[in-house]
């Protein structure tokens, strides 16, 4: 155990939160304990947010896990968690590992490791699974925050470094698209190069649903729809083709893939982008213009565009842009994503995923198993294959195939993962829990075993900010007696499965270790140490070399793929895998707060001014419709549960959009309503959009609401519009409403509006039959008036990338009503205020005709009110 004593002497170190890794000098020998912001570190350069000033507070806080907890009857989570002798607690973990191989097999060991980590913890994560446990069954909280722009981002240009130039090019470009981004609340600090870019002439589009802190300050915000982020991508490209915009020299020399790239966004016209975004055609416009105009740009997009089930295709539908606009690579411009956790970046680069070892390398790729293998003196057959993604381990716990035991690592899975109900019921069905923490997290609470283990301040390593520069955390204090840190615990764990000679408790040994094991990789860190990174203020990857400088500003002259190109890969907008109904009126997504961090595990026990109630924002004219005032305590449901929270009313926010925070566990746990779709390739849950419902449940002095977990709803199973009779076609609801809610007057309270929209709207292939013939296109293109109702055509949109005219044809219960010519490779948009009435058992549909042997393909987008 550390028995040095803390001394008075300032150490240089870095704030403990989010990954722009604020420099700070900290003296932690006089109690309380205090920091300064480092005003000569590169990317503060002396400021500081309010979570980090009031980071010393943990250290001392009389929460603290200073012992090991295990349940007072072992096997039995009801019974109370009793202190316990490390030797106990040890041996009741080892005990479980040892008889569920036995009886299980190696998988049924997991790991869920923790993006905030150093680089050094990370790596000897990923190793203690493969090599002490054996087991494929790892991953952690990172595949939550980081994956779908990770994914993209190795797809496109070779390598996943979230910015690929250091944050002081912010300052110098002259134009930025924001995407999904709060830097204003979620990293203060970063705002001053914001700041000096717009001081110096700059122009900022800031892409969020709310008017953020951040949006405030820009000179255009877009507020798209929920979960319409790859349209609006797509539509910008669209319109920077059609308006010649795109660097062809550049798209010719340094990319590929851009031929079916521009055949897949022909589609996405601005009227129909404004239809499905929301967002008004001239501002489309005018972004497209300031990033092509602008002499540098950059377009970086964060966790709202990325927390969706098509992140990946978002993520890859703005690179698209960045690459045919000749951005990436040039001086001050590119694309790049914002980092969430302190060390969201080093956390994903070391063997925390399940598919992935030191280095960024492949774990089903030969040559990487063998390199590695070769560093940890085992043969590489050893190594297990790739195992589950993090929400598919959870999910599989309690099946057959499942795992039986869990060890947690810095994470809160029971506030941070989607449908975290469903997620706590999993965590129930483990024959073992352990959880290592510095606090009794919600995850904590339920768990077998709970080990303490050392703080920021009281461990040496590295991080990796989210510029990719490597950065040194020292020690300023050592850990409380009776606590290890992590890295003693894992070569501890490893004795007792007598495989403690492959590892290391000192950091520095350790870093050394993932130097060699990195060498070669991806995200290679051979000519990085510990002296370099106090000399330069830290060392950007990849640094292969002692000589070698560090790479501040990756792609100038190639990318790190087979053939130094760019992939442009084409993709398409599909609507979110829930979508707001009848029952769930809303759409929801959920987002970070100034003053909290992540699961609120450290931030909730910070200073009482840091912690107000959790509130749910909504719009004025929302609120007011639901019978709901500023202050109230509502309750917002989903099909998965329902949380509580204090109304806050903010015309800021898009009418038809709920905001919730994801900081607090209990009655105001976001995650209890969020939705696990997984995305295909980077297996991200979709957190940022799915149906809610709200009600109004207190008045603003019933407080006590707020401590009371609401009981789960009974879900209501999501509303098909009844087909007509004679077809097997469903009637379309809205792709994407300007505003799904149903919005009553103050003055009559309950009462609905009774008219719906209705939609024939789709991409379709044709083949002509002959300009005189039309002929059904596709059975949803069929919409049969309910009986009892009046329906009205409102408008007409189309598109055709044929290089002939097409025509398409309004039908009336089998007879033509209104023709609709489109031109060869053009598009049309027709206010239809004169079309008579169509009473109900009408059967209303669209054709097209084309001439005979011609292909293409049309989008039709056809308006109609129901009353």
């Amino acid at each position: 155990m550390p028995t040095d004593s803390p001394t008075d002497s300032p150490t240089d170190t870095h704030c403990p939160y989010c990954s722009f890794q604020c420099g700070i000098t900290l003296v932690a020998g006089s109690r309380p304990a205090t920091l300064q912001p480092q005003e000569d570190f590169p990317t503060n350069r002396g400021g500081l947010c309010s979570k980090g000033w009031n980071a010393t507070e943990l250290l001392d806080h009389p929460d603290r896990l200073l012992t090991p907890l295990v349940r007072a009857v072992p096997g039995d989570r009801s019974s109370a968690l009793r202190p316990a002798t490390w030797d106990e607690a040890l041996g009741r973990v080892v005990d479980g590992i040892t008889a569920s191989q036995q009886r299980y097999g190696r998988d049924s060991i997991g790991v869920f490791g923790g993006g905030g980590l150093t680089n050094e913890k990370a790596y000897s994560l990923g190793k203690f699974a493969r090599v002490a446990l054996r087991t494929a069954m790892i991953d952690y909280n990172g595949r939550f925050c980081m994956s779908s722009s990770a994914t993209a981002g190795n797809k496109a240009f070779g390598v996943d470094r979230g910015m690929p130039f250091p944050v002081s090019d912010i300052g110098e470009t002259a134009a930025i698209l924001l995407v999904g981004a709060n830097p204003a609340d979620t990293m203060p600090p970063a705002m001053q190069w914001f700041d000096a870019g717009r001081a110096a002439g700059a122009q900022h589009i800031v892409v969020d649903p709310r008017r953020t802190s951040t949006a405030q300050g820009a000179s255009v915000h877009l507020r798209p729809t929920p979960g319409t982020d790859l349209a609006l991508a797509n539509g910008l490209l669209h319109l920077a083709i059609r308006e010649g915009y795109v660097d062809q020299a550049y798209i010719d020399a340094r990319t590929t893939g851009f031929a079916a790239v521009r055949a897949g966004v022909r589609s996405f016209w601005p009227d129909r982008v404004e239809r499905i975004t929301g967002i008004a055609v001239d501002d489309l416009r005018r972004t497209v213009q300031i990033l092509a105009e602008a002499p540098s740009a950059m377009i970086l997009t964060a966790r709202g565009a990325e927390q969706h089930s098509n992140g990946t295709d978002t993520a890859q539908a703005f690179i698209n842009l960045a690459l045919a606009l000749g951005l990436p690579g040039k001086p001050f411009s590119g694309y790049g994503t914002i980092t969430g956790q302190g060390n969201g970046q080093g956390g994903r680069e070391h063997g925390q995923k399940a598919d992935q070892l030191p280095g960024y390398r492949r774990l089903d790729d030969p040559a990487a198993r063998a390199h590695v293998a070769a560093v940890w003196g085992i043969d590489p057959a050893e190594l297990p294959r790739p195992g589950k993604s993090a929400f598919e381990m959870l999910d599989a716990i309690g099946t057959p195939d499942g795992v039986r035991v869990l060890m947690v690592m810095a994470s809160n899975l029971v506030v941070s993962a989607p449908d975290a109900n469903r997620v706590a019921d999993r965590l129930a069905a483990l024959d073992l829990l352990v959880v290592s923490d510095i606090f009794l997290s919600e995850t904590a609470a339920r768990a077998d075993v709970v080990l303490p283990t050392a703080q920021w301040a009281e461990e040496e390593g590295t991080m990796t900010n989210f510029e990719g520069r490597v950065i040194h955390r020292r020690q300023a204090l050592p850990p409380p007696a009776g606590v290890l840190d992590d890295l003693q615990l894992m070569i501890e764990l490893a004795r007792r499965l007598d495989r403690g000679q492959y590892f290391s408790a000192d950091p520095r040994t350790v870093f050394d270790e993932l130097r060699r094991a990195s060498a070669g990789g991806i995200a290679d860190y051979a000519g990085i140490s510990y002296e370099r990174i106090d000399a330069e203020q830290g060392v950007f990857w990849p640094c292969p070399t002692d000589e070698h400088p560090g790479t501040p500003r990756m792609f100038l002259e190639r990318f790190p793929t087979p053939d130094g190109r760019a992939r442009f890969i084409r993709v398409e907008h599909r609507d979110p895998a829930e979508m707001p109904d009848a029952d769930y009126p809303f759409a929801l997504t959920t987002g970070r707060l100034l003053t909290q961090y992540q699961s609120g595990t450290q931030t909730r026990r910070n200073n009482a001014r840091m912690v107000p109630d959790p509130c749910v924002q909504l719009h004025p004219d929302l609120a007011r419709g639901q019978g709901i005032g500023a202050g109230d305590i509502v309750e917002v449901r989903t099909r998965r549960g329902a949380a509580r929270f204090r109304a806050q009313l903010d015309d800021g926010i898009r009418r038809d959009t709920v905001f919730v925070p994801f900081h607090w566990g209990g009655a105001s746990n976001a995650n209890t309503l969020t939705l696990a779709a997984l995305d295909p390739y980077s297996r991200m849950p979709e957190f940022k959009v799915c149906a809610a419902a709200l009600e109004r449940v207190g008045d603003s002095d019933d407080t006590h609401l707020l401590q009371q977990v609401p009981e789960r709803p009974v879900a209501v199973t999501a509303r098909r519009p009844t087909r007509p009779p004679s077809t097997a076609a469903r009637v379309r609801s809205p792709s994407r409403p300007q505003s799904t809610s149903p919005i009553t007057s103050s003055t009559s309270k309950g009462s609905r509006m009774h008219t719906k929209n209705r939609f024939l709207q789709g991409i379709y292939a044709f083949t002509g039959q002959g300009i005189d013939k039309p002929a059904v296109l596709h059975a949803d293109l069929t919409y049969l008036v309910p009986d009892g109702s009046v329906a009205q055509a409102l408008y007409f949109r189309g598109g055709n990338t044929s290089d002939e005219l097409v025509v398409a044809v309004l039908m009336r219960d089998g007879v033509p009503m209104r023709y609709f010519p489109i031109g060869a490779k053009s598009d049309v948009h027709i206010p239809l205020r004169v079309v008579e009435d169509m009473e109900g058992g009408t059967a209303v549909e669209l054709y097209l005709a084309a001439p005979d042997g011609v292909s293409g393909t049309v989008v039709l987008d056809l308006g109609l009110v129901e009353v």
